[in-house]
């Protein structure tokens, strides 16, 4: 008499299965869970290289939806923003803790609250996790050193 009771082996999720390098493009963009903490202006301290973050978003940035409002043009409109490679986060220093680029480089898994992980592309929001309500638009004359927050 076989056992039917058995639950079939589920395949694991392809972040558990590839490295960053060997993601496909629709993969890779799905890594992004929509926290927008890369969008927000940096400061760079001069003397020590610190990595200083600030509440600022970039101008692109929807800071409702914590969605780019260009995405395919952003970087002809913003020069400085970056496209996320799997070099480039390993070289990153300000790519925030939670990011998950950073997290699977560094052998670490999802946050329960990742739309990958939840199957809800709002968990990240839900979650506190997001810069949704804790933000505001960049806009000329600012001083960023007024907007310093602590929180990646």
């Amino acid at each position: 008499m076989s056992n039917h009771s058995q639950k079939p082996e589920t395949a694991l999720p392809f972040w558990k299965q590839k490295s960053l390098d060997a993601m496909n493009e629709a993969e890779w963009e799905s890594l992004c869970d929509g926290c927008a903490k890369c969008c927000l202006h940096k400061i760079e301290d001069e003397d020590t290289g610190e990595i200083i973050f600030t509440k600022v978003a970039c101008k692109l940035l929807d800071i409702k939806t914590a969605r780019c409002s260009d995405y395919p043009n952003r970087r002809k409109k913003v020069h400085d923003c970056k496209i996320l490679t799997p070099k480039k986060v390993r070289s990153l220093r300000w790519l925030p803790s939670t990011c998950a680029y950073r997290l699977l480089d560094e052998g670490k898994d999802l946050p329960l609250w990742h739309p990958l992980v939840s199957g809800q592309p709002q968990s990240v929001h839900k979650a506190g996790a997001s810069v949704v309500g804790k933000v505001v638009l960049e806009r000329d004359g600012m001083d960023l050193e007024d907007f310093v927050v602590e929180w990646l």
